[in-house]
């Protein structure tokens, strides 16, 4: 049996596409978005009738592989990952995951798994290595099986609200002033983030609190931690609630890391712990009917945390936490080429004065340090940003905390000072990676990050970031220009 095989006749997965034929008829929809995550995090897929429902969730869709890399050409103008010669994926729908869309009820949308062709002379029908979201199910599977614990994770998204001049560009300005933490601020965006809590509660989103950043236009809104899967897929919904929201407002929903100097960036600190134990439990958020399957609005609640102190010091973690972060802190350097994935990313590390985390080190409530214990019972990733793909972040975590804990990796001590006072004291700290050709190179020499994206996903992650970062090497920019233009004679 093959994978596609085995996911397709898993078990009681029938029930689960009658149940989403019942939610169809009961809801009137009668279109539905079948969609994956391409390397960088976008959403991507097809749009098939809701008609199709049944044989689409037997048979699934075809897609070209390429997709996976956003269909994208290299500088020498290569398509990235796949060429046009290669064969097709098979898209196979989770049922779970379908919800409708609560801008247009007719429509809904469902989360799918790809696999390789059928007909491929080699591994056909087998998991599609490329599909991060795939990956990161099969890593936390794996996890869990082997040292018993699941991850929960917490994200902090933050973005920016931009203004759009009449034809469509943007102003280069951000709707509100940039006061962090200003209700006034707050308010001015409030009709904007009361449609966007009005979409995610509609869509599963246990919202908990929001506030405005210390950049213009820019807001964080948060949800409930879950686990890792769950949360990643709130994230990737999170950012097209935004993009619809920007169109029905006339604004830019912006997740890009840096658009202005002088200002804080977007980061995306991702919070997590293990634990063992807990129960799926559905979070009806005031809904009488869901308008999705009860996996949409289902949080983990529950069990115990690996991460609280087992020591009367209340500011260290637990044995199992403190190898956790001893695999984070080694692999580090790796790691910041999934959290920093863009050139622009490094521009959030360079502006210095704005909180963006520098230095390869730990402590509690230290935001100086690349990694803080935030609270007791989680820690905190300091160096992730908005652009991040957090199943490939997730598939990472678990392998820095899969190498920390079977290896017994020691952290080293806290941190307690700022990182600025320690080093003027003398202590030797290495810093994060400050490029992404640098980042790039550290993750090419890191076998255990490389393993958390296995086979075709780490060649087309190094791909396209490579040719990324190689263009923009290759680019004359506006500071060129102004640095160079008049310079002689």
């Amino acid at each position: 049996m093959t994978d596609l095989e085995a996911h397709v006749g898993k078990p009681g997965r029938d029930k689960l596409v009658k149940k989403v034929r019942e939610k169809i008829d009961e809801l009137g929809i009668t279109y539905i978005f079948f969609q994956f995550i391409s390397v960088t995090g976008r959403v991507v897929g097809k749009g098939i009738p809701a008609d199709h429902w049944e044989r689409t969730c037997e048979k699934g869709f075809q897609l070209v592989y390429g997709a996976t890399a956003n269909l994208f050409v290299d500088r020498h103008g290569n398509y990235i990952g796949y060429g046009p010669e290669a064969k097709e994926l098979v898209g196979i729908p989770d049922p779970e995951t379908f919800v409708q869309l609560p801008w247009d009820k007719k429509v809904a949308r469902v989360f799918v798994t790809c696999f390789r062709n059928r007909e491929e002379r080699e591994n056909p029908g087998t998991h599609l290595t490329s599909d991060c979201r795939g990956n990161l199910r099969i890593h936390a599977e794996e996890f869990k099986k082997k040292h018993g614990y699941q991850l929960r994770v917490g994200t902090e998204p933050e973005m920016m609200w931009l203004t759009k001049n009449e034809d469509g560009t943007p102003t280069g300005k951000g709707f509100s002033k940039p006061y962090c933490y200003h209700i006034d601020q707050f308010e001015s965006l409030r009709p904007v983030f009361m449609k966007v809590m009005e979409y995610a509660r509609a869509m599963g989103f246990d919202m908990i609190q929001g506030d405005h950043e210390d950049a213009p236009g820019q807001l964080e809104l948060n949800w409930m931690y879950d686990d890792v899967l769950r949360n990643a897929d709130r994230l990737s919904t999170y950012r097209q609630i935004c993009a619809q929201v920007a169109r029905e407002f006339n604004l830019i929903a912006c997740f890009m890391t840096k658009p202005f100097m002088g200002v804080s960036a977007s980061g995306c600190h991702t919070n997590m712990s293990l634990w063992t134990g807990g129960k799926d439990v559905i979070n009806k958020l005031h809904h009488k009917s869901l308008p999705a399957m009860d996996e949409v609005f289902t949080y983990v609640e529950g069990g115990t945390n690996t991460f609280m102190p087992d020591t009367k010091d209340v500011q260290l973690p637990g044995k199992v936490g403190l190898k956790a972060i001893g695999g984070v802190m080694k692999h580090l350097g790796a790691l910041t080429a999934i959290g920093s994935s863009t050139v622009n990313s490094y521009r959030r590390l360079w502006d210095t004065g704005f909180w963006a985390p520098v230095y390869a080190d730990w402590g509690y409530q230290n935001r100086t340090c690349g990694l803080r214990v935030s609270a007791p019972g989680r820690f905190e990733y300091r160096s992730v940003d908005s652009m991040h793909n957090p199943y490939l972040m997730g598939s990472g975590l678990l392998k820095c905390f899969e190498d920390g804990i079977t290896n017994n990796i020691d952290p080293g001590k806290p941190e307690s000072r700022s990182m600025y006072e320690a080093q003027a004291a003398g202590k030797k700290v290495k810093k994060l990676p400050l490029s992404l050709g640098e980042a790039l190179d550290r993750l090419a020499n890191d076998e255990v990050i490389k393993s958390a994206m296995p086979d075709e996903m780490y060649k087309i992650f190094h791909w396209y970031k490579n040719d990324e970062w190689e263009k923009f090497l290759g680019a004359t920019t506006q500071w060129d220009l102004d640095t160079y233009l008049d310079c002689l004679p």
